[in-house]
């Protein structure tokens, strides 16, 4: 069989269907919440982050990676010295393996949840052999995070930060968008519901930052076009708060479409209620200029520390830009 979408629901429901011990876990990248997600299984759970051999790792990502394998019983998360970046999810019994599924998802929320962008193929008997022996020396020849010495992390998060304004173009926090998105009640329920606007100028700037969207074959928007992609993504912020979040809108630059704001997700209120808490402002009530002003920033600093894992920097420091 394979698979093209629920690839995450997929991994994380399959020990039901074999007799399995263990869970293994080799991928090129990683992101943290599907990470966080295997407190929830029956079984040991071993992760392998490939592609630490030929880049290291940047400091946030390792940060909530600690703080993960620090948390979570029968969880052991390992950097890879060789360059791996295969992808693979192998349940074994006894140190055998009983099931895999192999392909190009990386075990992050941006591998498996954006449909028909990777796949992953369930693989035959005759190779479960070899492939358990592939696992082997990958795991002989990796390290435990926390060993990790302090010449494989990357300090250069910073080399290319888009500062994200949360200002309106009048130099204002907008009344019912951007900050104020849910105080809008002819579209949302929730008063908390909150995104950050991304301008024609930040992805002309930063392309590596903002890829443009897919368009999905399968689907069409109500006027007979098809549908393009919203890019999900995982946050960690400055202060090491990890969220799921969306690319979504839709802007044309150059005759393609990216996306035109940000938010978490499923609930954009998770980042409302988030920022309101940093800003000191009650749930539910608006932002004004005078909380950013208070606060002493009115920018997010946005830089890619991983394949879609972004660190957003809200800190009040030195590299913090106020426009």
């Amino acid at each position: 069989m394979l698979y093209t979408e629920n690839l995450e629901e997929i991994i994380f429901n399959r020990h039901q269907m074999f007799a399995s011990d263990e869970l293994i876990v080799l991928s090129g990248y990683v992101g943290p919440k599907p990470i966080e997600r295997l407190k929830s299984l029956p079984i040991p759970s071993k992760v392998v982050y490939g592609m630490y051999g030929a880049e290291g790792i940047k400091r946030p990502l390792h940060n909530s990676l600690i703080n993960l394998q620090k948390s979570i019983d029968r969880l052991n998360i390992f950097y890879s010295n060789l360059p791996v970046h295969s992808k693979c999810y192998a349940w074994r019994n006894n140190g055998q393996i009983v099931h895999a599924l192999v392909g190009s998802a990386n075990f992050s929320t941006n591998g498996l949840t954006t449909p028909y962008r990777e796949i992953l193929a369930e693989t035959t008997v005759d190779t479960f052999n070899p492939l358990n022996e592939y696992i082997k020396k990958v795991l002989n020849n990796s390290i435990s995070c926390l060993e990790v010495g302090m010449s494989k992390i990357s300090t250069t998060v910073l080399d290319t930060v888009c500062f994200l304004s949360l200002l309106g173009r009048n130099g204002e926090v907008q009344n019912t968008a951007g900050l104020n998105w849910g105080q809008n009640p002819k579209n949302h329920t929730n008063k908390n519901d909150s995104y950050i606007k991304i301008r024609v100028q930040d992805v002309k700037d930063f392309p590596e930052l903002f890829p443009p969207k897919q368009i999905n074959p399968l689907k069409f928007d109500g006027r007979g076009r098809l549908h393009r992609h919203n890019d999900n993504i995982e946050i960690i912020w400055d202060d090491g708060v990890c969220m799921d979040g969306l690319f979504f809108g839709n802007q044309t630059i150059d005759d393609r479409m990216y996306p035109k704001q940000v938010s978490s997700f499923p609930h954009s209120a998770e980042m409302g209620k988030y920022l309101r808490r940093r800003l000191n402002v009650p749930e539910e009530q608006p932002v004004r200029k005078f909380h950013l002003d208070r606060y002493g920033r009115n920018t997010i600093g946005i830089s890619l520390i991983s394949e879609g894992v972004y660190r957003f920097d809200f800190s009040v420091n030195s590299k913090a830009v106020t426009i």
